[in-house]
């Protein structure tokens, strides 16, 4: 099955399919009836882009049984989440900065992202297939001190939506089973994070489903399925971090924070 993916190349954009380190072009809309053309290009020689551009970015919490069980929370019905804005999103290969007015533990979270490919609204799960154009691997970066700051009001869209903190890619995979795969977040070469997707309390059917109960789904949303244990803040003053997903790739970053009280003094902080 076709591995999809955007790129920048020589001041222009496109998409096309992955196979090996060759990109084959295609033109028109990847999520309607993409026409592929003769031409191809190396990987080496593009930039990475977002492989789909979203309307919206949903992310879901507290979505693993061993995640529940550590916080002694119970386990959802329905999907408990929050939306990133559009400018946080971010490519692969790209650098995520702490933001300036920001003074806390920046944390990352490798995460299972599920793409839409057509319009959805009020599917059962078992249509809910038919919906999914494939899968994404996820970097869900968090200003974790802001989350719970205010007593009166969790800050969960504040905390996820700074720019560069909805970081997804590189590609999205088709034909994947995620159930049959495993999440890998490697911080600075150690391994922080690894688990099955088997343990999603719901799986991406049920997510699909109930959320295009509460809203319309449109081809390129995405969809981030909540991470599980091992989750950690990223303190080196260049940190590299990859999430990896079996069957659609590995995400790469680096997050480059400068000091805040530096900032500060400089006059650069809000």
């Amino acid at each position: 099955m076709p591995t999809w993916l955007r790129y920048a190349h020589r001041e222009k954009n496109g998409f096309g399919t992955l196979v090996g380190t060759t990109i084959h072009v295609h033109e028109g809309d990847m999520f309607d009836a993409p026409i592929k053309t003769p031409r191809t290009l190396n990987v080496s020689d593009v930039q990475f882009l977002t492989p789909c551009m979203p309307s919206k970015m949903i992310a879901l919490w507290n979505n693993f049984h061993a995640l529940a069980t550590k916080l002694e929370m119970p386990e959802p019905k329905s999907p408990l989440y929050f939306l990133k804005a559009g400018n946080s999103f971010l490519a692969a290969n790209q650098t995520i900065r702490r933001p300036k007015s920001y003074d806390g533990p920046v944390v990352y979270e490798g995460e299972l992202g599920i793409v839409i490919g057509t319009t959805c609204k009020e599917v059962s799960p078992d249509e809910a297939d038919a919906y999914i154009f494939g899968y994404t691997c996820i970097n869900d970066v968090t200003a974790a001190k802001l989350l719970f700051a205010d007593a009166t009001f969790p800050q969960w869209a504040r905390a996820k939506s700074f720019d560069g903190f909805g970081v997804f890619g590189p590609v999205i995979a088709t034909g994947v089973t995620p159930e049959a795969c495993t999440v890998r977040t490697v911080l600075n070469d150690v391994e922080r994070q690894n688990y099955p997707l088997s343990d999603m309390i719901l799986p991406p059917r049920k997510i699909v489903s109930q959320l295009s109960h509460d809203m319309t789904l449109m081809p390129g949303d995405v969809i981030c399925c909540g991470t599980s244990l091992g989750v950690g803040s990223m303190k080196e003053a260049r940190n590299t971090v990859e999430v990896s997903i079996e069957g659609i790739g590995t995400l790469s970053n680096v997050f480059e924070q400068e000091s805040w009280a530096q900032a500060k003094k400089d006059g650069r902080t809000s």
